[in-house]
């Protein structure tokens, strides 16, 4: 199938300001914007027939210009990721079979995950909008749990029936009493109708209060695809806040 991945990427994040122009000193030594480093984990992405960034901030385009990516400019309006990606669409020409969104503070996420999720959207016809999840170790629960100790909104985490269809996604560190907690990973994989009515429908109560995109899609009875992926001995960890960047370049430097 024809899928193209898109990275939503705004300079005016609430908990970080100018987030995606940070700069991470990756696993060659090299420090590059967040969004560089995110762009380059979305190239490595197999089957896959274009990467963009989307952003309404002139410093954010003139980066990707830099680095050679192709960037579509988006409305100002936009007020998430998932409504920037409606936004490039319409604006893009062409109609791909699927749009993968990569948050642009998940630069630790390996090809593998999208090729997984895009592969399991293709088969799964009963389903709009598909996101992997990955089960916590203690130690990947324990970051979550101490982010919520010291008042930081940090990763996601998701909870699914036995189908895999979503239930639910918090930033508490769910279920309360413990094990399995599944971290949510920041990609969605979309069909072209689940962004046209994403636009149409107003923010969600549980979307506003959780700040998490997705759930208007399920207070709208949309179901989404929970992928479990497997991590394969990598860690994974998003840019939330700026005590991040420390965490993802101790990530990055076990990669050498």
């Amino acid at each position: 199938m024809n899928a193209v991945v898109m990275i939503p990427a705004r300079y005016a994040s609430v908990r970080f300001p100018g987030k995606s122009l940070a700069l991470i000193r990756g696993p060659d030594g090299v420090k590059r914007t967040l969004v560089e480093h995110t762009w380059r984990a979305a190239c490595e992405v197999s089957g896959i027939s274009g990467v963009y960034i989307l952003t309404d901030d002139l410093r954010i385009a003139k980066v990707a210009q830099s680095i050679g990516a192709d960037f579509i400019m988006t409305s100002n309006s936009c007020r998430n990721g998932t409504e920037r990606c409606a936004d490039a669409l319409a604006r893009l020409g062409t109609d791909p079979d699927i749009v993968v969104n990569l948050q642009g503070d998940a630069p630790l996420t390996p090809p593998w995950f999208i090729e997984d999720l895009t592969k399991a959207l293709s088969v799964a016809e009963d389903y709009l909008v598909a996101t992997p999840v990955i089960a916590c170790d203690p130690a990947a629960r324990e970051r979550l749990l101490n982010d919520r100790r010291n008042g930081r909104v940090g990763g996601t985490t998701a909870v699914f029936g036995k189908n895999k269809q979503a239930l639910y996604f918090s930033k508490e560190v769910l279920p309360y009493g413990g094990s399995p907690t599944f971290h949510h990973v920041g990609v969605y994989a979309y069909r072209p109708d689940a962004l046209a009515r994403y636009q149409e429908w107003p923010e969600g109560c549980l979307e506003k209060s959780e700040g998490l995109e997705q759930l208007r899609f399920l207070e709208n009875g949309v179901p989404m695809l929970c992928v479990e992926t497997d991590p394969k001995g990598r860690d994974f960890w998003e840019v939330n806040n700026p005590e991040d960047i420390e965490i993802v370049e101790k990530i990055y430097a076990g990669l050498k």
